[in-house]
Protein backbone atom coordinates (compact mmCIF):
# COMPACT_ATOMS: atom_id res chain seq x y z
CA UNK A 1 0.00 0.00 0.00
CA UNK A 2 1.73 3.45 -0.82
CA UNK A 3 2.24 5.91 1.42
CA UNK A 4 -0.53 8.47 0.12
CA UNK A 5 -3.45 5.49 0.76
CA UNK A 6 -1.96 4.47 3.80
CA UNK A 7 -2.37 8.16 4.90
CA UNK A 8 -6.41 8.08 4.10
CA UNK A 9 -6.93 5.25 5.48
CA UNK A 10 -5.18 6.27 8.33
CA UNK A 11 -7.67 9.59 8.71
CA UNK A 12 -10.74 7.27 8.02
CA UNK A 13 -10.27 5.11 10.76
CA UNK A 14 -9.82 8.30 12.69
CA UNK A 15 -12.76 9.83 11.77
CA UNK A 16 -14.13 6.24 13.18
CA UNK A 17 -12.51 5.97 16.41
CA UNK A 18 -13.59 9.16 16.86
CA UNK A 19 -17.28 8.77 16.25
CA UNK A 20 -17.94 5.53 18.40
CA UNK A 21 -15.35 7.05 21.39
CA UNK A 22 -15.39 4.14 24.27
CA UNK A 23 -18.96 3.91 25.39
CA UNK A 24 -19.85 4.91 28.92
CA UNK A 25 -21.76 3.28 31.12
CA UNK A 26 -21.36 0.24 29.56
CA UNK A 27 -24.46 -2.39 31.19
CA UNK A 28 -24.39 -5.08 28.62
CA UNK A 29 -21.93 -6.68 25.86
CA UNK A 30 -22.08 -9.53 23.26
CA UNK A 31 -19.92 -10.74 21.45
CA UNK A 32 -19.88 -14.42 19.41
CA UNK A 33 -17.27 -16.14 17.23
CA UNK A 34 -17.84 -19.01 15.14
CA UNK A 35 -16.26 -22.46 15.86
CA UNK A 36 -14.18 -23.06 12.96
CA UNK A 37 -11.40 -24.98 15.33
CA UNK A 38 -8.68 -23.84 18.12
CA UNK A 39 -8.26 -20.68 18.53
CA UNK A 40 -4.59 -18.92 17.63
CA UNK A 41 -3.18 -16.23 19.58
CA UNK A 42 -4.35 -13.58 16.66
CA UNK A 43 -7.67 -14.65 18.37
CA UNK A 44 -6.34 -13.92 21.74
CA UNK A 45 -5.61 -10.78 21.29
CA UNK A 46 -7.86 -9.48 18.69
CA UNK A 47 -11.09 -10.78 20.71
CA UNK A 48 -10.51 -13.18 24.02
CA UNK A 49 -8.23 -10.61 25.61
CA UNK A 50 -10.91 -7.55 25.29
CA UNK A 51 -13.71 -10.42 26.34
CA UNK A 52 -11.78 -10.30 29.97
CA UNK A 53 -11.39 -7.11 29.93
CA UNK A 54 -15.29 -5.99 29.58
CA UNK A 55 -16.81 -9.33 31.84
CA UNK A 56 -15.10 -7.60 34.87
CA UNK A 57 -17.28 -3.87 33.71
CA UNK A 58 -20.41 -5.56 32.13
CA UNK A 59 -23.05 -7.89 32.21
CA UNK A 60 -21.32 -9.97 29.27
CA UNK A 61 -22.81 -12.41 27.02
CA UNK A 62 -20.46 -14.66 24.77
CA UNK A 63 -21.57 -16.87 22.51
CA UNK A 64 -20.20 -20.06 20.22
CA UNK A 65 -22.07 -19.13 16.62
CA UNK A 66 -22.28 -22.40 15.51
CA UNK A 67 -25.18 -21.07 13.03
CA UNK A 68 -23.11 -18.80 11.61
CA UNK A 69 -20.15 -21.25 11.09
CA UNK A 70 -22.36 -23.48 8.39
CA UNK A 71 -22.86 -19.91 6.56
CA UNK A 72 -20.03 -20.82 4.34
CA UNK A 73 -19.32 -24.61 5.10
CA UNK A 74 -22.47 -26.01 4.75
CA UNK A 75 -21.78 -28.91 2.69
CA UNK A 76 -18.70 -30.55 5.40
CA UNK A 77 -20.09 -30.36 8.91
CA UNK A 78 -17.83 -33.55 10.37
CA UNK A 79 -15.83 -31.34 12.33
CA UNK A 80 -18.60 -28.83 13.55
CA UNK A 81 -18.76 -30.43 16.97
CA UNK A 82 -15.65 -30.88 17.96
CA UNK A 83 -14.59 -27.36 17.19
CA UNK A 84 -17.15 -26.36 19.38
CA UNK A 85 -15.52 -28.72 22.16
CA UNK A 86 -12.65 -27.09 21.17
CA UNK A 87 -13.35 -23.03 21.34
CA UNK A 88 -15.28 -24.05 24.91
CA UNK A 89 -11.62 -25.24 26.49
CA UNK A 90 -9.96 -22.14 25.04
CA UNK A 91 -12.36 -19.68 26.25
CA UNK A 92 -12.10 -21.26 29.33
CA UNK A 93 -8.48 -22.19 29.71
CA UNK A 94 -7.91 -18.23 29.17
CA UNK A 95 -9.52 -16.90 31.97
CA UNK A 96 -13.64 -16.35 30.71
CA UNK A 97 -15.26 -16.96 33.90
CA UNK A 98 -18.68 -18.51 33.63
CA UNK A 99 -19.07 -16.69 36.98
CA UNK A 100 -18.58 -13.84 35.32
CA UNK A 101 -20.42 -14.15 31.58
CA UNK A 102 -22.59 -16.04 30.50
CA UNK A 103 -21.51 -18.19 27.83
CA UNK A 104 -24.14 -20.32 25.34
CA UNK A 105 -24.24 -21.70 22.31
CA UNK A 106 -26.51 -20.12 19.31
CA UNK A 107 -28.23 -23.19 18.67
CA UNK A 108 -29.28 -24.50 21.76
CA UNK A 109 -31.19 -20.54 21.71
CA UNK A 110 -33.99 -21.21 19.14
CA UNK A 111 -35.41 -17.57 19.81
CA UNK A 112 -32.53 -16.20 17.67
CA UNK A 113 -33.66 -18.35 14.98
CA UNK A 114 -37.41 -16.71 15.33
CA UNK A 115 -36.14 -12.88 15.56
CA UNK A 116 -33.79 -13.78 12.51
CA UNK A 117 -36.95 -15.06 10.57
CA UNK A 118 -39.36 -11.52 11.86
CA UNK A 119 -36.38 -8.99 11.07
CA UNK A 120 -35.84 -10.83 7.51
CA UNK A 121 -39.63 -9.52 6.66
CA UNK A 122 -38.21 -5.94 7.05
CA UNK A 123 -34.72 -5.66 5.65
CA UNK A 124 -34.59 -4.92 2.19
CA UNK A 125 -32.01 -7.22 0.16
CA UNK A 126 -30.20 -4.23 -1.39
CA UNK A 127 -29.17 -3.72 2.39
CA UNK A 128 -27.59 -6.94 2.45
CA UNK A 129 -26.28 -7.01 -0.98
CA UNK A 130 -23.95 -4.19 -0.30
CA UNK A 131 -22.54 -5.66 2.72
CA UNK A 132 -18.92 -5.26 1.73
CA UNK A 133 -17.93 -8.85 3.48
CA UNK A 134 -20.49 -10.56 1.07
CA UNK A 135 -18.96 -8.74 -1.96
CA UNK A 136 -15.62 -9.83 -0.48
CA UNK A 137 -16.01 -13.43 -0.07
CA UNK A 138 -18.17 -14.03 -3.02
CA UNK A 139 -15.03 -12.66 -4.84
CA UNK A 140 -12.32 -14.48 -3.04
CA UNK A 141 -14.41 -17.98 -2.03
CA UNK A 142 -15.17 -18.65 -5.97
CA UNK A 143 -14.76 -22.66 -4.77
CA UNK A 144 -17.48 -22.66 -2.86
CA UNK A 145 -21.33 -22.17 -4.16
CA UNK A 146 -22.14 -18.67 -1.76
CA UNK A 147 -24.92 -17.68 -3.70
CA UNK A 148 -27.21 -19.24 -0.82
CA UNK A 149 -30.25 -17.45 0.94
CA UNK A 150 -28.56 -18.32 4.25
CA UNK A 151 -25.21 -16.40 3.08
CA UNK A 152 -27.28 -13.32 2.21
CA UNK A 153 -28.67 -13.12 5.25
CA UNK A 154 -26.37 -13.53 7.71
CA UNK A 155 -25.95 -9.96 8.90
CA UNK A 156 -29.44 -10.43 9.77
CA UNK A 157 -28.94 -13.36 12.05
CA UNK A 158 -26.06 -11.23 13.47
CA UNK A 159 -28.72 -8.79 14.20
CA UNK A 160 -30.68 -10.79 15.82
CA UNK A 161 -27.98 -12.41 18.02
CA UNK A 162 -26.94 -8.82 19.18
CA UNK A 163 -30.58 -7.33 19.51
CA UNK A 164 -32.34 -10.09 21.46
CA UNK A 165 -29.91 -9.44 24.46
CA UNK A 166 -30.46 -5.63 24.07
CA UNK A 167 -26.87 -5.66 24.22
CA UNK A 168 -25.97 -1.25 24.41
CA UNK A 169 -21.93 -2.18 23.19
CA UNK A 170 -20.47 -4.64 20.84
CA UNK A 171 -16.32 -5.29 20.90
CA UNK A 172 -15.36 -5.23 17.14
CA UNK A 173 -12.31 -4.42 15.53
CA UNK A 174 -12.26 -1.04 13.52
CA UNK A 175 -13.17 -3.64 10.02
CA UNK A 176 -16.13 -5.06 11.60
CA UNK A 177 -18.03 -1.30 11.84
CA UNK A 178 -19.74 -1.68 8.90
CA UNK A 179 -21.23 -5.02 9.99
CA UNK A 180 -22.34 -3.16 13.42
CA UNK A 181 -23.84 -0.49 11.27
CA UNK A 182 -26.12 -2.51 9.58
CA UNK A 183 -27.16 -4.41 12.84
CA UNK A 184 -28.14 -0.73 13.94
CA UNK A 185 -29.90 0.22 10.80
CA UNK A 186 -32.11 -3.27 11.17
CA UNK A 187 -32.98 -2.55 14.52
CA UNK A 188 -33.74 1.11 13.65
CA UNK A 189 -36.10 0.12 10.65
CA UNK A 190 -37.90 -2.70 13.19
CA UNK A 191 -38.29 0.35 16.09
CA UNK A 192 -39.62 2.70 13.24
CA UNK A 193 -42.31 -0.28 12.68
CA UNK A 194 -43.40 -1.47 15.41
CA UNK A 195 -42.09 1.18 18.45
CA UNK A 196 -38.52 1.30 20.09
CA UNK A 197 -38.00 -2.34 21.62
CA UNK A 198 -34.07 -2.34 20.81
CA UNK A 199 -31.54 0.02 21.72
CA UNK A 200 -28.99 0.52 18.62
CA UNK A 201 -26.14 -1.41 20.09
CA UNK A 202 -22.65 0.44 20.19
CA UNK A 203 -19.18 -0.87 18.64
CA UNK A 204 -16.51 -1.09 21.56
CA UNK A 205 -13.14 -0.63 19.32
CA UNK A 206 -10.27 -2.14 21.15
CA UNK A 207 -6.80 -1.90 20.26
CA UNK A 208 -5.53 -5.18 19.27
CA UNK A 209 -1.65 -5.23 19.45
CA UNK A 210 -0.55 -6.10 15.58
CA UNK A 211 0.42 -9.95 15.53
CA UNK A 212 2.00 -11.27 12.79
CA UNK A 213 1.53 -14.47 11.42
CA UNK A 214 4.68 -17.27 11.13
CA UNK A 215 5.57 -15.87 7.58
CA UNK A 216 4.81 -11.81 8.44
CA UNK A 217 1.32 -12.37 6.87
CA UNK A 218 -1.71 -11.90 8.86
CA UNK A 219 -1.96 -14.76 11.47
CA UNK A 220 -4.78 -16.81 9.70
CA UNK A 221 -5.93 -20.75 9.96
CA UNK A 222 -5.99 -21.04 5.94
CA UNK A 223 -2.56 -19.65 6.07
CA UNK A 224 -1.44 -22.39 8.45
CA UNK A 225 0.66 -19.38 10.21
CA UNK A 226 -0.47 -19.34 13.51
CA UNK A 227 1.03 -20.31 16.80
CA UNK A 228 -2.11 -21.62 18.46
CA UNK A 229 -3.38 -21.74 22.58
CA UNK A 230 -3.03 -25.42 22.36
CA UNK A 231 0.11 -25.70 21.12
CA UNK A 232 2.97 -27.71 23.15
CA UNK A 233 6.29 -26.48 23.57
CA UNK A 234 7.95 -28.36 21.35
CA UNK A 235 5.48 -27.24 18.91
CA UNK A 236 6.05 -23.69 19.60
CA UNK A 237 9.99 -24.12 19.41
CA UNK A 238 9.47 -25.67 16.09
CA UNK A 239 7.53 -22.94 14.50
CA UNK A 240 9.51 -19.72 16.24
CA UNK A 241 12.30 -21.27 14.90
CA UNK A 242 11.19 -21.32 11.31
CA UNK A 243 9.87 -17.64 11.79
CA UNK A 244 10.82 -15.44 8.66
CA UNK A 245 12.67 -12.65 9.96
CA UNK A 246 14.32 -9.16 8.06
CA UNK A 247 14.89 -10.63 4.96
CA UNK A 248 18.59 -8.05 4.49
CA UNK A 249 20.14 -10.00 7.37
CA UNK A 250 22.11 -12.76 6.08
CA UNK A 251 24.74 -13.00 8.47
CA UNK A 252 24.69 -12.18 12.54
CA UNK A 253 26.80 -8.88 11.64
CA UNK A 254 24.76 -7.31 9.41
CA UNK A 255 22.87 -4.22 10.83
CA UNK A 256 18.98 -5.32 11.03
CA UNK A 257 15.26 -3.50 10.96
CA UNK A 258 13.58 -4.68 13.82
CA UNK A 259 10.74 -2.80 12.93
CA UNK A 260 9.99 -5.02 10.06
CA UNK A 261 10.70 -8.04 11.88
CA UNK A 262 7.72 -10.35 12.94
CA UNK A 263 9.78 -11.98 15.56
CA UNK A 264 10.76 -8.75 17.04
CA UNK A 265 6.28 -7.77 16.70
CA UNK A 266 6.42 -10.91 19.07
CA UNK A 267 8.59 -9.37 21.68
CA UNK A 268 6.68 -6.02 21.73
CA UNK A 269 3.97 -8.29 23.52
CA UNK A 270 6.20 -11.12 24.90
CA UNK A 271 9.36 -9.63 26.57
CA UNK A 272 9.72 -7.21 28.95
CA UNK A 273 10.47 -3.22 28.31
CA UNK A 274 13.91 -3.44 29.20
CA UNK A 275 14.74 -6.33 27.19
CA UNK A 276 12.99 -5.41 24.41
CA UNK A 277 15.22 -2.34 23.86
CA UNK A 278 18.29 -4.01 24.48
CA UNK A 279 17.16 -6.78 21.56
CA UNK A 280 16.07 -3.72 19.35
CA UNK A 281 19.44 -1.86 20.08
CA UNK A 282 21.62 -4.99 19.19
CA UNK A 283 19.71 -6.28 16.10
CA UNK A 284 20.41 -3.03 14.31
CA UNK A 285 24.10 -3.04 15.33
CA UNK A 286 24.24 -6.72 14.39
CA UNK A 287 25.43 -7.73 17.61
CA UNK A 288 22.76 -10.65 18.34
CA UNK A 289 21.96 -13.05 15.41
CA UNK A 290 18.19 -14.20 14.78
CA UNK A 291 18.73 -17.88 16.51
CA UNK A 292 19.44 -16.24 19.60
CA UNK A 293 16.40 -13.94 18.96
CA UNK A 294 13.90 -16.52 18.38
CA UNK A 295 14.92 -18.84 21.11
CA UNK A 296 14.41 -16.14 23.54
CA UNK A 297 11.14 -15.48 22.10
CA UNK A 298 10.05 -19.41 22.13
CA UNK A 299 10.79 -19.13 26.03
CA UNK A 300 8.57 -15.74 26.63
CA UNK A 301 5.71 -17.37 24.51
CA UNK A 302 6.09 -20.92 26.29
CA UNK A 303 5.83 -18.65 29.78
CA UNK A 304 2.70 -17.08 28.44
CA UNK A 305 1.05 -20.43 27.39
CA UNK A 306 1.86 -22.69 29.59
CA UNK A 307 -0.92 -21.76 32.04
CA UNK A 308 -3.36 -21.99 29.25
CA UNK A 309 -2.26 -25.04 28.11
CA UNK A 310 -2.55 -27.10 31.80
CA UNK A 311 -6.02 -25.57 32.24
CA UNK A 312 -7.27 -26.63 29.08
CA UNK A 313 -6.05 -30.13 29.33
CA UNK A 314 -7.68 -30.38 32.36
CA UNK A 315 -10.74 -28.76 31.19
CA UNK A 316 -10.92 -31.61 27.93
CA UNK A 317 -10.11 -34.37 30.80
CA UNK A 318 -13.74 -33.72 31.78
CA UNK A 319 -15.69 -32.27 28.54
CA UNK A 320 -19.09 -33.43 30.23
CA UNK A 321 -18.57 -31.03 33.19
CA UNK A 322 -17.14 -28.32 31.06
CA UNK A 323 -20.42 -28.56 28.36
CA UNK A 324 -22.74 -28.08 31.39
CA UNK A 325 -21.31 -24.72 32.02
CA UNK A 326 -22.59 -23.97 28.75
CA UNK A 327 -25.38 -25.50 28.78
CA UNK A 328 -26.19 -23.59 32.12
CA UNK A 329 -25.74 -20.28 30.23
CA UNK A 330 -28.07 -21.55 26.99
CA UNK A 331 -30.71 -21.89 29.80
CA UNK A 332 -30.17 -17.98 31.17
CA UNK A 333 -29.43 -17.00 27.40
CA UNK A 334 -32.74 -18.33 26.76
CA UNK A 335 -35.05 -16.86 29.36
CA UNK A 336 -33.59 -13.54 28.17
CA UNK A 337 -34.13 -13.87 24.68
CA UNK A 338 -37.51 -15.40 25.38
CA UNK A 339 -39.08 -12.26 27.21
CA UNK A 340 -37.56 -10.30 24.18
CA UNK A 341 -39.16 -12.70 21.68
CA UNK A 342 -42.52 -11.57 24.05
CA UNK A 343 -42.43 -8.09 23.46
CA UNK A 344 -41.82 -8.79 19.91
CA UNK A 345 -44.88 -11.05 19.22
CA UNK A 346 -46.49 -8.42 21.14
CA UNK A 347 -45.57 -5.53 19.20
CA UNK A 348 -46.00 -7.25 15.79
CA UNK A 349 -49.75 -8.07 16.98
CA UNK A 350 -49.44 -11.66 17.11
CA UNK A 351 -52.50 -13.51 18.33
CA UNK A 352 -51.44 -14.85 22.01
CA UNK A 353 -52.25 -18.80 22.14
CA UNK A 354 -53.94 -19.01 25.71
CA UNK A 355 -52.75 -21.86 27.47
CA UNK A 356 -49.67 -22.34 25.74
Amino acid sequence: MDKKLLSNVDKEMKIVIEKYKEPKNIKRVLSGMRPTGKLHLGNYFGALKTWLELQDRAESFFFVADWHAITTSYNNLSSLSDNTVEMMADWLAVGIDPEKSTLFVQSWVKEHAELYLLLGMTVPVRWLERNPTYKEMMENLKDRELATYGFLGYPVLQAADIIIYKADVVPVGIDQVPHLELTREIARRFNNFFGKIFPEPKPFLSEAPKLPGLDGRKMSKSYGNCIYLSDMEDEVNSKVKGMVTDPSRVRKTDPGHPEICPVFAYHNIFTDKETVLQIEKECKAGQIGCVQCKRMLAKNLNSFLEPIRSKREKLLSDKKQMVDIFIEGSRKAEYIASETISEVREAMNFLKPEGL
